[in-house]
């Protein structure tokens, strides 16, 4: 009974605790979620007041007892599960296993896994937070519900093992609507005008067309096309229509004499940006690093949780990632403020610190995500981190200081050249002071959005000596073709700022969102940006068609904030599940009674007609996609692929099997497509489906599709594991004009689409230049 015992999730944390602790303490871990509800039922009880059932996870039972026995032996028993909601009901469920065996059990937040923060939160012990633990049963509870009643009904109308959840389905809907929005769009054809000017007195300048008799040009997106429609703004704008009508413009402008109508020069400042909380350290690893959500969320967690620095041990670097607050301690700011003091100069420190509004869903329960001390710089900690682990350390150190440093000033300078009815602007901008972009600077990601335009006129300065008045001479004109965009696909982390935006999800479950949907193949991730597939529209459209009270923007979020007031203890559990349950429910019995017919309004009929019976063909969802079926199911069970896919397998018409000398056919099952027998059952030969391309390295075997365990596609040799060949891009049949290899691999940019790429010599070439080669997958 010497000893208190210490309760932790993780045995990495448990690690780098028990460094500061000393003697006095024995640190335990949890390892995550002890209790769930149970896998097989809903373990919900909704007419009682949403009672949950929580069962012991299964293969936890060992550490239960571990816990308890050492709670038993101990003076006093501290939980220091992870500072936020799923912590506390860790907490709980811990403390109700432990009851029994000593009862003196305090509740310690660990903001940061270092000898201050722990020394400060271990003088700070309270009790568990009931209500923090009824925000997150609510939670739990309300996912839990709309997984098993909605899931079952989803299975019914396609096939089984999709899913629906509350949070998820409104982001998928999110994906889909701008799918459809871009299907829809219609671009506009619009064209630009740049001069190239000088005087007597400075170099050429370039200057985009802005007014033509008084009228500003205007880029004619569907926004800007409905705001010139309005009265009194049409005299106000115009556009240029096409070539014929830019080639007009040429012409006239070059008949033109021009002069300088105004210099103006302009100082702003650029502040910095807040610290780091959950969502924006995900939406930037994301655009800077290349890291999926998921994955940033790992790092941050070893991160925080501690790091072997060597002599100094496991070291935790950062605060707790989950966080929604720009919050910083009195003692970090005095800290940093007296690192860029002496790393950058006086200058560079502000006269008062940056304090950083709260949004108005903040719990501001912890800090913003930051060092936990600035003696451990990047280049300090560099040799003992992996390359992922100190991009993310480096990407949480520079936002961190940069928070911290001046505003920059930038003084941008704007020249007026006008000539007849024609007006010409010519911009260049010149930081005077760069402050705290010194550490932070987003430059080269803007660089990579320039237009043609943009990149023409990217004057980097302009002379001084231009002036009011000054006679200037067309050196140069010409014309630009646009057209307009729709509006751009989601990037995981362009989703999770809209997310943040609309008050849909919360920190702890962002990370998830993205994965899931892509898992469930409702989704794909294709250079960074999310496009929706055929099965996750249609499983919109019937969500959206038949729960449109309950996977809609508005109704989501008002169920997070319902869900917060619980924690704030302005509501109580039932009530809120009261609010939720009650519209779900009748939602849900409407629904359930059309099932059949929904499930029949998904499958088109086809003028295909059996092969086997003389019934017509059917298109329907499984768990591969869209295949043909018999209608005459389950009477007949003949199946095909679509005709558009049987046009990509043709390379492999007339194939035999080499067992019993049969038709080799495409056959489906729950692992994908493969080839099969005729003859099967009495000759059960299968074959996987090659793509028609000798493999490159064995020259025997065929490169065939293939999954990995987390089901991402790659290619690979049908001799595996006799040959090791493997591609995560896919192969073409098409020789390599530079180096003769054998074969091209199939990749993708924003701008260019998809386009070829030799794997020998780098080559590139445009996916049009090659022949058309029909090929599966």
């Amino acid at each position: 009974m010497d000893k208190s015992l210490l309760i932790v999730e993780s045995p990495a944390k448990a690690k780098t605790i028990n460094k500061y602790l000393g003697k006095k303490y024995v640190v335990e871990a949890s390892v995550g979620h002890i209790k769930n509800l149970p896998k097989s039922k809903l373990g919900v009880d909704v007419d009682h007041d949403y009672a949950p059932t929580f069962e012991t996870i299964e293969g936890k039972e060992e550490i239960v007892e571990k816990l308890r026995d050492a709670a038993s032996k101990a003076k006093e028993v501290y939980i220091a599960t992870d500072p936020d909601r799923e912590g506390e009901a860790i907490a709980a469920d811990i403390a109700e296993e432990i009851a029994e065996k000593n009862n003196r059990i305090h509740r310690v937040l660990f903001h940061e896994i270092t000898e201050r923060g722990i020394t400060e939160a271990m003088q700070h012990p309270r009790a568990i937070d009931d209500r923090l633990v009824a925000s997150q049963r609510a939670r739990r509870v309300m996912d839990r519900i709309v997984g098993y009643k909605v899931s079952p009904l989803v299975w019914k109308t396609f096939f089984y093992g999709l899913s629906a959840g509350r949070v998820q389905s409104v982001a998928l809907r999110l994906i889909c609507e701008r799918e459809e929005e871009i299907r829809a769009f219609v671009s506009t054809e619009y064209w630009s005008i740049v001069g190239e000017f000088k005087t007597h007195t400075c170099d050429p300048f370039a200057a985009k067309l802005f007014k033509i008799a008084g009228k500003e040009l205007i880029t004619p997106s569907k926004e800007n096309l409905t705001e010139m429609t309005h009265k009194g703004t049409q005299e106000k704008y115009t556009y240029i229509q096409n070539e014929a009508e830019a080639q007009k413009h040429i012409e006239d402008v070059k008949r033109q004499t021009f002069s300088i109508a105004s210099v103006q020069k302009r100082e702003t400042r650029r502040n910095p940006w807040p610290p780091f909380i959950t969502s924006t350290m995900q939406q930037e690893a994301s655009r800077k690093l290349y890291l999926s959500a998921s994955r940033t969320m790992k790092l941050a967690q070893k991160l925080y949780e501690g790091i072997e620095l060597g002599p100094e041990g496991s070291v935790g670097l950062i605060t707790y990632m989950r966080t929604d607050s720009t919050r910083l301690s009195d003692d970090a700011v005095a800290a940093v403020r007296e690192y860029i003091y002496n790393n950058y100069g006086k200058e560079y420190v502000p006269a008062k610190p940056h304090v950083y509004k709260k949004k108005k869903t903040s719990q501001d329960a912890h800090e913003a995500i930051r060092p936990t001390s600035v003696k451990y710089t990047p280049a300090f900690v560099k040799k003992y981190l992996d390359k992922d682990l100190f991009r993310l350390y480096e990407l949480i150190w520079n936002r961190f200081v940069a928070c911290q440093m001046e505003a920059a000033l930038l003084e941008t300078t704007t020249v007026i050249v006008e000539g007849g009815q024609y007006q010409f602007k010519a911009t260049a901008s010149q930081y005077k002071f760069r402050g705290f972009l010194q550490v932070y600077d987003d430059a080269s990601d803007k660089d990579a959005d320039r237009d043609a335009d943009e990149a023409e006129m990217a004057n980097k300065k302009l002379s001084e000596s231009l002036a009011e008045g000054q006679s200037t001479q067309l050196i140069s004109v010409i014309s630009n073709r646009h057209e307009t965009s729709p509006p751009p696909r989601y990037t995981e982390s362009s989703l999770v700022k809209t997310l943040e935006a609309l008050g849909i999800g919360r920190p702890s479950t962002y990370a998830m969102i993205v994965g899931t949907i892509i898992d469930r193949k409702y989704v794909e991730q294709q250079d960074r940006k999310l496009y929706a597939l055929d099965l996750g529209l249609e499983l919109n459209r019937m969500l959206t068609t038949h729960f449109s009270q309950i996977f809609n923007v508005r109704f989501t979020a008002k169920m997070e904030e319902e869900l917060d007031t619980i924690a704030s203890g302005k509501n109580d559990y039932k009530t809120v599940l009261d609010d939720f349950y009650l519209p779900f429910h009748e939602s849900l019995e409407k629904v359930s009674k059309k099932a059949p017919a929904i499930k029949k309004s998904l499958q088109v009929e086809t003028d295909e007609v059996c092969e086997l019976c003389g019934k017509s063909m059917l298109i329907k969802w499984g768990r591969n996609g869209r295949f043909m079926a018999c209608s005459g199911y389950p009477a007949c069970k003949n199946t095909h692929p679509l005709p558009e896919d049987q046009e990509k397998l043709q390379h492999l018409a007339g194939l035999k099997c080499e067992l019993c000398g049969g038709n080799m056919l495409v056959r489906s099952s729950k692992f994908g497509t493969f080839l099969g027998c005729s003859n099967y059952p009495k000759c059960t030969n299968t074959k996987p489906i090659s793509m028609g391309i000798k493999c490159p390295k064995c020259k025997d075997g065929e490169v065939i599709e293939r999954k990995t365990k987390r089901k991402r596609t790659f290619y690979g040799c049908s001799r595996y594991p006799g040959c090791d060949f493997a591609s995560w891009d896919k192969p073409i049949d098409r020789q390599c004009d530079t180096c003769g290899s054998p074969y091209m691999v199939v990749k993708y940019s924003q701008k260019r689409g998809e386009y070829l790429k030799c794997p020998s010599c780098k080559a590139e070439i445009e996916k049009t230049e090659a022949p058309a080669v029909a090929m599966a997958g």
